[in-house]
């Protein structure tokens, strides 16, 4: 329970709901005073549960919880829910939906975007790959966290639209911030000219709020660069077993791999723009 879990967490104890939460989280200790229940174990948690919900960095780490010793496939019980709401490869979601159907248990993946200020106000986009029986059983969950919650369709389903999202926000992160710095080197108001673009046909949710970031040098972390280049890769990845090639998001995704070769992988994503002003003697 990082950037995104833990605020996500905080939204269901508001509305009511028991949170069952493992002992070496960042935030037990901070969770456990406003009431969440510590395990030490995955399989123990799991055990207690009637939904177990995933929050990870990438697909090792999902499998590790859910496969491994003590993990969450031991202790959960038939009839329960298992939600992986962590951006992972659209197999990987498959794979634990088949594994979890062999134990009855509904499984199903619903990645989210809109960063840390989504997760804070409840306004997450949330898309999900599963069965309809198991999207109606998460849904009054999924409306606490998300505004916009769409069932995209099968298993994997909800993987496959987040690898699409991260394409799009990659790719605009990359439009804003060359043409910020081409604006900066040129030696124009760049604030000026983010506002003017902002009320044409380029405004953008990404211009507004990481454009604003990028003129003021913020670069803390709502999302960071080395899990956006993890994102990447796994649309890559999707565009070579579909062959669909993605020339614009390898692109980006290079330059990411410069941003993390530079030792700012913990960076915003917005940080792009830092490796293009370094290329341009800014």
């Amino acid at each position: 329970m990082g950037i995104m879990g833990k605020p996500m967490a905080r939204h269901l104890m508001k509305a009511g709901y028991p949170l069952l939460i493992l002992s070496r989280s960042s935030s037990a200790t901070e969770l456990k005073e406003e009431g969440a229940q510590v395990f030490e174990t995955s399989k123990a948690l799991a055990s207690r549960a009637d939904v177990v919900i995933t929050m990870l960095p990438d697909s090792p780490e999902v499998e590790s919880v859910v496969f491994g010793a003590e993990g969450v496939l031991q202790g959960m019980n038939g009839g329960t829910l298992f939600i992986d709401m962590s951006s992972i490869a659209p197999a990987t979601s498959v794979s634990l939906f088949n594994a979890f159907q062999k134990k009855d248990i509904e499984a199903i993946d619903a990645p989210v975007s809109g960063g840390q200020s989504g997760a804070e106000a409840a306004t997450l986009s949330i898309m999900v790959g599963g069965t309809e029986s198991g999207f109606q059983r998460a849904l009054p969950i999924f409306e606490k966290m998300g505004k916009n919650i769409v069932h995209i369709g099968k298993p994997g389903a909800g993987q496959t639209t987040k690898a699409c999202n991260q394409i799009v926000v990659g790719l605009t992160i990359q439009a804003v911030a060359e043409a910020l710095t081409l604006a900066k080197k040129s030696g124009v108001d760049v604030a000026k000219v983010r506002a003017a673009l902002l009320g044409g046909f380029a405004q953008s949710k990404i211009l507004d709020l990481h454009g604003q970031r990028i003129i003021d040098g913020n670069f803390k972390p709502g999302f960071k660069i080395k899990l956006h280049r993890k994102d990447m890769n796994i649309a890559l990845q999707a565009g070579k077993f579909h062959s669909v090639p993605l020339p614009a998001s390898a692109i980006v995704a290079a330059q990411m791999d410069a941003v993390l070769a530079q030792g700012d992988g913990d960076l915003d994503h917005s940080s792009l723009a830092l490796f293009l002003e370094s290329i341009s003697g800014l």
